[in-house]
This record gives structure tokens, sequence and C-alpha cells, in this order.
């Protein structure tokens, strides 16, 4: 067995190798990009080597750097994942010229296998069912003649490659024409080779695998089919196994047809070969050979009990007798998600950023990298989690899946967890009747509020806030005019301390994906619905598709209050949602909201009995001119002020200052005389004082300027207090 592995590659991938090298007693050495610095992986790994700047080219990809680094810190094999330098027969032949072991198939294998059209040549000749299509085209003029002789629809494929990256559909010759440049352009871009081919496609396919696995002798085991049916833009979304509706006859037709794919070339390690299945003639169809561990491997190992890792790595070390006493005998049945980092509502756009909170079922297998805090790079593969989970049959593996879901919380950037949910409870997949074009007709309906634009400190706050940390420095956030949005919160239905948004000054502009009831308290801004003007104090039904904009302050005051009824989905954090941005934790990822963010609502809302307009009594009045209610003290006159300051402070009228802000609010007026030279012990000027505890409303003199303190202030701080709001005039 090997003493030292390095992992090349990052993700979920790394830490699941990393796993299998601690059973196995090997040292797992990690490469990272400068982006991937704080990933799971390198914390994981016994050592981290970075390995180049956040693009993939110039860091995972750079197989000359990686290899250079192997020798150096004298590791005997590298596994390569899946993606990156997994298929790269030119790194897996550097690798054997070190005398470092390739954890993988051999160089020409990938080679005969990576081409679709030689993997297709290879089929035909070991008798594997082909789908009608044609070797490399020359030309748009060949392209079409050879359709015609397929017959419409064909799929335009790029020879090289993977993960739908160079396949267009194409239904007449129009479209034919139009897409040959641009495959041919995506091939060449992608994979150095412009080579493109045809094939003929079903239009109600499934997309079925078999893991096979090779002693690079001659003996070649199939470990068992999973279906990759539910699939968006040809990249695989759930897979299972075993594949439902087939036959046993149909399952070993498949696995036959797989060892003898394996066995003519003496393969070795894990591989996929793919088949295209058509669910109206119950046929199947050679589509291509993955020569590497694929993403879906962990389905097949947990109804097989294999390790498939573990495999590789014994199998690169020399060991293969596991290999010979393989039964297949599987138990159960296994499905997987992928959770990616994007936004279904956003036509999947790929979503990066920090990660406020993460929860996963830990009653259920999760592949990932990611925890609370992680942050998101928006240079690789946006997939942040795999959850794999095992029931007797089917069904209750759906059902585990779904509760296991349920279970998962993703906070701070937009995922695709709410996505799979509804296609998990989806009648066709419930049924087993998916097939690869079956996302094109499930509707994504998301509970969502999207920012368009966020307006000014805009932000998440509830009702009372973060309480019980004043005393180890942590402030209690929340609103600072906590009785709007107590009231707003009040004329939804909702309870006191559900989460609403604070807004500043100018307001966001926000879009309702979902029917929603909303209302508007505080001081008044500018606020139109779709166009038309929205009523303040009272509960408004929105549609879903509509438009709120919210502009400047209208007269006076400062902040204004939008609750929604059920309230906003954004974590806890130390018992409140409340955002506090100094601390960056708390509400929507610890900070003010930013274009292109989505929020969340606990569910579609309609009016009901429980949506009443606030009662005219409880409206406050927004002023130009404040009389606040005090409580005087501690630190008065004669020991600290004058008589005649104190009368001059209860007396001025303060004027705020435009550096004001939740931290505190600075207040213009007459300098103090004071009533001593200077702070003694805790400082030169007169308002310095030791550490001194303060509480939310107490106005502190900082040097000469008064200062109330505001709900995200400090809980200490070193001057003099000579009074404190009282709650009900905060």
């Amino acid at each position: 067995m090997f003493n030292k592995v390095l992992i090349a590659n990052r993700g979920a991938i790394a830490c699941r190798i990393i796993r299998t090298l601690k059973k196995l007693g090997v040292k797992s050495v990690a490469v990272y990009s400068e982006a991937d610095k704080h990933s799971a992986h390198v914390l994981q790994a016994d050592e981290a080597i970075c390995v180049g700047p956040a693009p993939a080219s110039e860091s995972y990809l750079d197989h000359e750097k990686i290899l250079r680094l192997a020798k150096e810190i004298g590791v005997e094999a590298i596994h390569p994942g899946y993606g990156f330098l997994s298929e790269n027969a030119e790194f897996a032949e550097a690798c054997d010229a070190a005398s470092i072991a390739f954890i993988g198939p051999t160089p020409q294998q990938m080679r005969e296998f990576g081409l679709k059209h030689t993997a297709r040549h290879l089929a035909q000749v070991n008798e594997v069912p082909l789908l009608p299509g044609t070797g490399l085209l020359d030309d748009v003029a060949h392209a079409q003649k050879e359709a015609l002789r397929i017959g419409y629809p064909v799929m335009l494929k790029s020879t090289a490659g993977g993960g739908g990256i160079g396949m267009q559909l194409c239904w007449d010759e129009v479209e034919l024409t139009e897409a040959f440049h641009s495959v041919e352009r995506l091939s060449q871009n992608n994979f150095s080779q412009g080579g493109i081919f045809l094939e003929k496609y079903v239009e109600y396919a499934r997309h079925i695998e078999v893991q096979i696995f090779g002693d690079g002798e001659g003996k070649v085991v199939a470990l068992g089919e999973r279906d990759c049916s539910v699939q968006r833009r040809n990249q695989k979304v759930i897979e299972e196994t075993p594949a439902p509706g087939l036959s046993d006859a149909q399952r070993e037709q498949l696995m036959a047809a797989a060892v003898r794919l394996g066995e003519a070339v003496n393969y070795r390690s894990a591989g996929t070969v793919e088949y295209v299945y058509d669910t109206k003639s119950h046929e199947f169809y050679f589509l291509e050979v993955n020569t590497r561990l694929q993403v879906e491997h962990g389905v097949t190992e947990e109804v097989t009990g294999v390790d498939l890792v573990e495999w590789m790595v014994r199998l690169a070390a020399g060991e293969n007798d596991f290999i010979n006493s393989y039964q297949h005998s599987p138990s159960g049945s296994s499905i997987q998600v992928r959770l990616y980092a994007e936004d279904p509502g956003k036509n999947f756009q790929p979503s990066s950023g920090l990660l406020s909170e993460v929860a996963f079922d830990d009653e259920v297998r999760v592949d990932t990298w990611v925890e609370a805090g992680s942050n998101v790079p928006p240079y690789y593969d946006p997939m942040i989690a795999k959850v794999i989970v095992k029931g007797d049959a089917r069904e209750a593996a759906r059902e585990r899946l779904l509760a296991a879901l349920e279970k998962t919380a993703l906070s701070g950037i937009e995922t695709n967890l709410a996505y799979l949910k509804q296609i998990l409870a989806d009648p066709v997949f419930i049924d087993g009747e998916h097939y690869t074009r079956y996302l094109d007709k499930v509707e994504y309906k998301p509970a969502t509020v999207e920012v368009l634009s966020p307006g000014t400190q805009s932000m998440v706050q509830d009702y009372p806030g973060r309480t019980g940390y004043w005393d180890i420095g942590v402030p209690p956030s929340g609103p600072m005019d906590h009785l709007a949005l107590r009231l707003a919160n009040r004329i939804v239905g909702n309870g006191e301390g559900t989460a609403a948004l604070e807004l500043t000054i100018t307001g966001p502009t926000l879009k309702f994906n979902v029917d929603a009831v909303i209302a508007l308290t505080g001081a008044t801004m500018k606020a139109e619905l779709d166009g038309e003007p929205v009523h303040y104090w009272q509960p408004i039904a929105v549609k879903a598709g509509s438009v709120l904009k919210m502009r400047g302050i209208q007269g006076s005051g400062s902040r204004t209050y939008l609750a929604m009824k059920g309230g906003l989905d954004v974590p806890d954090y130390m018992g409140s949602k409340s955002t506090f941005t100094l601390g960056q934790f708390g509400g929507h990822a610890g900070r003010a909201l930013q274009i292109g963010d989505v929020l969340r609502l606990n569910g579609e809302f309609t009016l009901d009995e429980t949506c009443a307009a606030a009662p005219q009594q409880l409206i406050p009045t927004y002023e130009k001119h404040w009389d606040i209610h005090v409580m005087y003290g501690p630190h008065g006159a004669p020991d600290f002020f004058t008589d005649g300051d104190i009368e001059t402070f209860f007396a001025t009228d303060w004027e705020v200052h435009y550096n004001s802000s939740r931290t505190g609010v600075r207040l213009i007026g007459p300098k103090p005389k004071w009533a001593r030279s200077d702070g003694g012990e805790a400082g030169l000027h007169p308002s310095n004082i030791h550490d001194n505890a303060y509480a939310i409303g107490t106005i502190d003199f900082t040097g000469d300027m008064p200062v109330i303190l505001g709900p995200d202030g400090p809980s200490l701080g070193g001057f003099v207090c000579p009074a404190t709001i009282i709650t009900a005039d905060l």
C-alpha cells in the first residue's frame, strides 16, 4: 500500500478521497487554489499545497505544476477524482513516466473511449447496440446529408468532453446548419478537439449507465446500473440505483454489454458505460464511456457495500484479489441529489458568496466540502454537496431523501434545494416515469422575493433582537423603531418577533415570485406596487410577478419597515435573525441587501382574518421635532457636568449629525463647560471615564459631542452618560 497520495482535485470528491485514504492508513496531500485556501479538503488533508491562483487553468488544470509538486514532496500516487485532470491522458502518461501511480484507467483507454466516435467503433465491434449515427463530419453539407439518412431529430455532438458541453439537439435542417459551427467551436475551445458527429435523438429517452471495474489484465466486473435521467441541460441532477422499471433480463443485458466492452480493452480501474434507453421501444443503445469515477458513484456504493475509491487505490497499489472475489448481489435502493449553488428562479444562474448557514441530516450520507462560513467561489462547478440515501425499496429511499432535504438548510446564497424537493414530490418522479427532457416541463415555483435594487442599508431585523449577550459585547441589534416593526407584523398576522425588513432613507425594488401579503409602516417612503401607490399601516395583497418599488422618505423620519406574512426565512444567529453588519452575522448573509439577493418567504400567503389595519390610535406621528423622555444620570452634576451644563443639555434643541447610524445617533449642539478639567486616570478629556456599562438609548458624551447609543453600539465605553432614553420613546 502507498504511504502518501496526492489528490489532484477539490470540493466534495477531494474530501471523499481523503476519508478513504485515512481508512487505509495512507497520508493525503491536498492541492488547492488561492480561492480554496479555507476549503474543507485543505483542512482535512495531512498536507496541503497551494497550486496557483483561482482560475482552474492556472491551478487544478496545470498538470505540469501539480506533477512537479508531487515529485518534490515524494508522493507515490495521484488520485484525480472526477473532472479536471481525471481523463487527461497526457497527465496520466506523465505520472507513469515519473514513476508515480495514476489512480485510474490507462492513457490508452482514455484515448480510445475519450473520443466518442472511436468509442462508438469499439462498441460496434463488440456487439454493443448503437443508435444510428455517423463518424466524424467533414462539413455542414456532410452533416445535412447524414441527418437526412438518419432522420430528424438528431443530436449534434462533440467527439470530446462531457458534462453536456458540445451537444445540440437539432429538429430540422435549419437548426442543424445554425448549430454546426457553434458546436465545432465549443468542442475546439473546451477540449482542443474540433471533431463532431451526429447521432439519432430519442425524444423520450432515459439515461442508464453501468458501473464497471477492471484489473487491467482482462478481468472486468459490473457493479449494477444507475438511472441518471433527471437532467437539466444534459447535466445530471438526480441519480438512483437500481433503475426503475427495468426487467432483470434487461439489467443483465446492460451489464453484460458493459463488461464485454471493458474486457475488449483490458480496462483498468473504475469506469462507466452509458446508454440511451428508449422508453417507447424498451431498447437500449450505447452512448459513451466515462473513464473515471463518476459523481454518482455513491449510490452504487450504498447498495453494493463497495468503496470504489478504496478499490481504485488498492488496485493502483498492486492489489486485485478483491475483484476476483466480488459477487454482485445489491441490496435495497439508493438515490442521490446534487445540491448546486445556483438559482432555479433565474434560469439556474450560478450563485457565489458566503454560506451563513449549513445544516444537513446527520443520519444520511452527505458528500460535501462546505460548512457554515464557507465561501463558494465563482470559478468552479457550483456543486456544493451530494445527499445520498438508501432504503429497502425505491419509495422508501425517496421518502427518506425528501425527509433529509427537509432537514437541510443552506442560507446566504441561493441553491437548488427547494427545486430538488419539488422534483422528488412530483408524481412523474414518484412513478419512475421521468426521462432526460422531463425537467423541461417542470415549472419551478419559488417562495422568494428577488432584490432588483437594494436601496440604502436595507436589512433584516427582528424584535427584540439578539438578547442575552450584551455583557460579552454582542449588541442586540434589532429594529431602530421597534414599534413600527411590531405593528407591521401585527398587520399581516405575524407574531411581533417575526423577521422583517428595515429600510433606511431610500428603499429597495423587490420582485415577488409568490403570492404574498405585506405591510409598510414607519416613516413614509414613496412606494408603488406595479405602478400603483401603496398605502401604509394596512395589509396589502401581492400577486406573484409583482414589483414593489420603494423610493425616498417623503417627509420626516429615516426608517420604513416592510413585513411579509409568514416572515423571512433566514437563519437564527445567537437566537435572533437580526442583522449586525459590523459583526458580519445575522440576517441575510450578515450584511445589508445587495442587488441580486434572493429572500425566501416562509410559505405562500393570501389575505385572511388574521390581517387587519393598525388601529389609528397606535400609529405614531413622525415629525421633525421630538421631545424625548429620559432618565437622568448616572453621570450628572456636580461630579462631571456643571449645573449649567445639565440645564443647557435638557433645554437645547439638538440637531442630528449626518454621520449617525445604527451604532449611535450623534447630536450637534453646545459644548459643555465640564465640572472637571480632565478624566483623571481614565484620560485627558473630562468626558473620559473607566469602562462603563451602557444601555440602548444611553446618551454618552464622546468628547464634547453627545451620542445616543443605537442597537448596534458597544455595551462598554469610556465616556460619561448624563441620561438614558426610556424604552417607550426609542
